[in-house]
């Protein structure tokens, strides 16, 4: 039985998937922190080729979790969402406490063994 619930859940599950690459986390950090930027220097930052950003970029697009818009001849790309920042900023807010926990427990690990 699908109703409301389970299209948002699918609709929530698509928009995670759409950011679950490396290289789609990273470009996303950079406009975070950045601002708007162009595939080149994206490209810079990233040392990584231009067909491959851009694929990443228009797989962000394509899911609104990125936009873009023409400045003169280069196109530029910015975060849809300002939230996103904070999105990336909990998941790694998350992952930190989780990545102490194992250090701590790692540490009592080797301290009695």
């Amino acid at each position: 039985m699908t109703g409301p619930s389970n299209e948002l859940q699918a609709l929530k599950a698509e928009f995670f998937r759409a950011m679950a690459h490396p290289m789609r986390i990273r470009i996303l950090e950079l406009l975070s922190a950045k601002g708007e930027q162009s595939v080149q220097a994206l490209q810079a930052e990233l040392s990584m080729d231009q067909p491959i950003i851009s694929q990443h970029l228009a797989k962000l697009r394509a899911h609104t979790i990125v936009i873009s818009r023409k400045e003169g001849t280069t196109v530029v790309y910015a975060l849809a969402d300002p939230r996103i920042a904070d999105l990336l900023k909990v998941a790694k807010d998350v992952l930190n406490r989780r990545l102490s926990g194992t250090k701590t427990l790692l540490h009592e690990l080797r301290r009695h063994g």
